[in-house]
């Protein structure tokens, strides 16, 4: 069994449901370059 953390447990309890500029961002590159097709 893993042991949990306190920066973990602070970490997954932030914000449930909200979402970042970060992960906004890079939801909308995510759609406009196919990052797969990138890839060898």
């Amino acid at each position: 069994m893993k042991q949990t953390t306190f920066a973990s447990l602070a970490w997954n309890g932030k914000g449930k449901g909200k979402i970042t500029r970060r992960e906004r961002f890079l939801a909308e590159m995510d759609a406009v370059i196919p990052g797969q097709g990138l890839l060898p």
